[in-house]
Order: C-alpha cells, then sequence, then structure tokens
C-alpha cells in the first residue's frame, strides 16, 4: 500500500483529504505543520508528498525541499490559494510534480496524484533498467520433466503470497528464472524486480548497494542515494548468492524481514518499506549455520518457503528443448538463419553429464552457433569432452531452434570449457560487459555472475587492461 503524506494545518480539511485518499486504497498520514512534517519524512516510508503552501512557521515550500533531499525520486503535489499561483510556480522550479489550486474536485487531486505515483514506478523502473537489473518479461520455464514440473507448480503455489522463498540449486540451474516467475505471477508484477549478486560486489560497496546513503555519509557522498531495497518499495528483491554476506550485512536483512524497514548509511532514523525477498543460494547453508558462518535467525526468516531446483543432470528428456531454444536464441543474434543439431550432436548434448547445468548447456550451444560453418551443428562446434556412444536421441534425428515462449534468463559465467574456444568466449564475454557498464568493473563482475577478484584475474590473463 502506498503512503500519501498530507501536510495541511486545518484540521478540517486534513481529515477530508485523509479520508478521501484511504478511499482510494491509499495510506494517509497527516502533519499540521512543517516542523510535523519533517517528523514523518524521517520516521516512515512516504512514496508522495501532498502539501499546502502557506503553513505556520516554516512554509510549504521547506517541506518540498525536505521532502526532495532525502529521495529526489519522491513526487510532491502542493495545494494553494487562488491568486497565489506565483509561489506554486516558484515550488514547481524547486522540483514539485505539480500544484492544485484550492478549492478543488478531489476527483481531480486523485488522478494527479494517481498519474504523480505512475510517473514515478516509470522513473524508477527506468533506473532499474539503466543498471541491467533485468527487464520485466514474464519467464517460460522450459521443460516437461516431472522434477521441473513439480517446482513449477510450487512456484505457482507460493507467487501470490508474500512469503519469503529461499532457492537452493547448484550453480547454472537458473535460480533467477524461478525469482522472476515467482515475481511476475504475484501481485507484485506491477512493480519493481530488483536482483543483486551478493557474491559480485565487494563487501566495502554491497551496504551502500543495498540501503543506499544520505548526503555527506562518507567522502564523496556529494547527494542522497536509495538502494537496492527502497527502488524495490511493493516490488520483489531477488539476494543471488546470500549466503556470501558477511555477519553484519546478514543483520541489517534480518531487520527487513522482521521490521519492514531499513536505514541508509549515514541516517538519523530508518525508513519503512515494503518488499517480497527471494533468496538464492548453491551452498549448504545449515553447514554453515552449524559453523557460524550463517546467523540462525536469518536462516529460519529465509526458509520459510524453500525450492531445489534439479540439476540438469537429473532432468535429460529437458536437454532437446533447451539445446533447441538456445540455438534459435543465438541463431537469431547473429543472424544467422535457421540452424539445426545434427543427429551426433544431439547423442552429445544428451550423454553429456552437465556439471555446469542449464548455464553450461547455454555457453556450449551459444559457442557452437558461432563455429558452425553450414546450417548444422556438429559435434565438434559443441567443444564437449569425449564421450561413449549411446542411444538415440529421445526425440527426432534434429532439432532445430524452436521459438520458446520466453526467455530461461539464465546467467553465464566464466567456466572451464575447451581453452580455445573458452578463451575466444570469454574475452568477448568480458569485453561486452565493460562495454555495457562502461568500464565498471564491479557492474561488470555482477553482469557475468562472477567475483569481483575473478573478473580481475581474467583481465589480466586475457590483456583486457586498459
Amino acid at each position: 500500500m502506498q503512503s500519501i503524506l498530507i501536510v495541511e494545518d486545518r484540521q478540517s480539511m486534513a481529515d477530508m483529504l485523509k479520508a478521501t485518499l484511504e478511499g482510494e486504497g491509499f495510506r494517509a498520514v497527516t502533519a499540521g505543520s512543517a516542523g510535523a512534517a519533517f517528523k514523518k519524512l524521517k520516521e516512515e516510508k512516504i512514496d508522495l508528498v501532498l502539501t499546502d503552501l502557506k503553513l505556520p512557521g516554516k512554509s510549504g515550500t521547506e517541506v518540498l525541499k525536505a521532502a526532495r533531499k532525502d529521495d529526489t525520486l519522491r513526487p510532491v503535489i502542493v495545494m494553494t490559494a487562488y491568486g497565489s499561483v506565483e509561489g506554486a510556480v516558484e515550488a514547481m522550479r524547486l522540483g514539485a510534480y505539480d500544484f492544485i489550486t484550492k478549492p478543488f474536485d478531489t476527483e481531480h487531486l486523485v488522478l494527479l496524484i494517481k498519474r504523480a505515483l505512475e510517473n514515478q514506478r516509470l522513473v524508477t523502473e527506468n533506473i532499474i533498467l539503466k543498471e541491467e537489473l533485468g527487464p520485466k518479461f514474464m519467464p517460460v520455464i522450459i521443460g516437461r520433466s516431472p522434477a521441473i514440473e513439480e517446482v513449477a507448480r510450487k512456484v505457482k503455489r507460493v507467487a501470490p503470497v508474500k512469503s519469503t522463498v529461499l532457492l537452493l540449486g547448484e550453480s547454472g540451474t537458473g535460480k533467477e528464472l524461478f525469482a522472476r516467475a515467482i515475481h511476475c505471477l504475484s501481485p507484485r508484477k506491477d512493480y519493481p524486480f530488483v536482483a543483486i549478486n551478493c557474491a559480485a560486489i565487494p563487501d566495502r560497496l554491497l551496504e551502500n548497494e543495498l540501503f543506499g546513503h544520505e548526503k555527506g555519509a562518507f567522502t564523496g557522498a556529494d547527494s542522497a542515494k536509495p538502494g537496492k531495497f527502497e527502488l524495490a518499495h511493493m516490488g520483489t528483491v531477488f539476494l543471488d548468492e546470500v549466503g556470501e554476506l558477511d555477519l553484519s550485512l546478514q543483520a541489517k536483512l534480518l531487520r527487513v524481514l522482521q521490521e519492514g524497514e531499513i536505514e541508509r548509511l549515514g541516517a538519523n532514523a530508518p525508513m519503512k518499506i515494503d518488499v517480497r525477498v527471494v533468496a538464492a543460494s548453491n551452498k549448504d547453508l545449515e553447514k554453515e549455520v552449524r559453523e557460524k558462518r550463517f546467523r540462525e535467525d536469518l536462516y529460519y526468516r529465509l526458509n520459510v518457503f524453500p525450492l531445489q531446483i534439479p540439476p540438469l543432470r537429473d532432468r535429460p528428456e529437458d536437454v532437446p528443448l533447451l539445446a533447441g531454444y538456445f540455438v534459435k536464441k543465438y541463431s537469431q543474434e547473429i543472424k544467422r538463419g535457421e540452424i539445426a543439431l545434427t543427429e551426433e550432436a544431439l547423442r552429445a548434448l544428451c550423454s553429456n553429464n552437465w556439471k555446469g547445468n542449464v548455464r553450461e548447456l547455454e555457453n556450449a550451444i551459444e559457442r557452437a552457433v558461432i563455429l558452425c560453418d553450414g546450417d548444422g551443428i556438429k559435434r565438434e562446434h559443441l567443444c564437449l569432452s569425449p564421450c561413449p556412444p549411446v542411444q538415440g536421441p529421445p526425440n527426432d534425428q534434429t532439432i532445430s531452434g524452436r521459438p520458446g515462449a520466453g526467455q530461461p534468463g539464465i546467467d553465464r559465467p566464466l567456466e572451464e570449457i575447451s581453452r580455445q574456444a573458452q578463451r575466444a568466449a570469454e574475452t568477448e564475454h568480458i569485453r561486452q560487459a565493460l562495454r555495457q557498464t562502461r568500464g565498471n568493473k564491479t557492474r561488470a563482475a555482477e553482469t557475468l555472475r562472477v567475483s569481483y577478484k575473478t573478473l580481475l584475474t581474467k583481465i589480466r590473463e586475457y590483456g583486457l587492461e586498459e
């Protein structure tokens, strides 16, 4: 539920506005002065401010400045008496979303508020997209094995409620895909989905990424910045590799889950937020708890609804479907036209152990599409280790790239594959990530789903230093 702060010194007017907005499904709080408004802004999560310009003591302009100081995305609508439009124009210059002249029609006011909040949502999502935290889409879980269908059924059951979900499974099984599916099937689907890889950002920077900071919180903090939890207000936060959080950040995450509040670096008071948390780990968190590396109370808070994602080797019947999807995807990306998997290539795929799971399969197909000269992908294009002959493929003799209804959204880290193809593929992936992040190695490491240290090692190994 979105919160609106009404700053109005006339009690009857404030009560009327409060009742109107609550009738429209908003949470409304009131303040009779600028000082009271400052206090509410510090103590509560406020999504929009509706303030009169003329107030006892400090004016509504000061409320506007305070509301925008700690959240530049927060819309402010000012109310002004007829004949005082000059003050409203000044408020617009200072960043007010709009103004409305008293007396006004409440339906007009409600429409203005809804428009302002929708604009805020679009701006917030644009920030998230620019930071490459993932565009919104409804992912389709590709597979027909009993194991994957069971997971899909559980996703549909848990998605509509707010319960915290813990996704468990080996690296490369596509845990972010399931997190996105949970979000898209939930009532929060129209709000942000914010994903962050806890292993890809150095500990000293991760707290700022998650919780944001106030102006002056540290050297170089020239303005306030919201963290990922604030950007995800009313939506979903996906914490990948949550087992990598250090103990101090685990305590802060526990506070989010228990109290529904965060505190920016340098802030004097906590801030209320409404987010759903989906976490993922390929570590044995119970073992981490026993060895005192993970808080027991946090583990139980995260483990409300655990979902075990099966490894690809336990669902071999899904390999042809996934392979066909990836062939289609990468042949379209490099504009190659229709490409098919030959019988020998499909046999090799179906007999491979896939230690790197779906991620390794995707890498193998992408590499094969690049190396393939004709219209058929052969076994040698896959660059897999030698394997004994096996029975024929479970489907047709060749599988062409079939369009999928959605994208599995599986990440691609650097891993051990055949030497020459590995070097070419990894070098291109690193260059592309650095281009997309304008040389920001921390963000590039997150995009590649590897640790910051691993990325620096690879940059040196492949001679990619600037």
